[in-house]
């Protein structure tokens, strides 16, 4: 019975640890890429893809062209 309750304590303790760590571990790699700013404007020698504003109109004549 003592070596049953035993090895429950000693399960119980490491998935805690295990538990803390992979917690611990999440945060430091969600505090990284928070850093990181996605939506900066391009640099080198980027393109635009559409040089000027179209009209509504023509807005929907391509995407049903395009089938989305």
């Amino acid at each position: 019975m003592r070596t049953i309750l035993w090895d429950t304590m000693k399960i119980f303790i490491i998935f805690t640890i295990c538990t803390f760590l992979f917690y611990y571990g999440l945060k430091l790699l969600h505090r990284e890429y928070e850093q990181i700013h996605r939506f900066d404007p391009p640099q080198g020698p980027a393109v635009k893809v559409f040089e000027s504003q179209s009209k509504l109109k023509e807005r929907f004549h391509i995407i049903f062209q395009q089938g989305e």
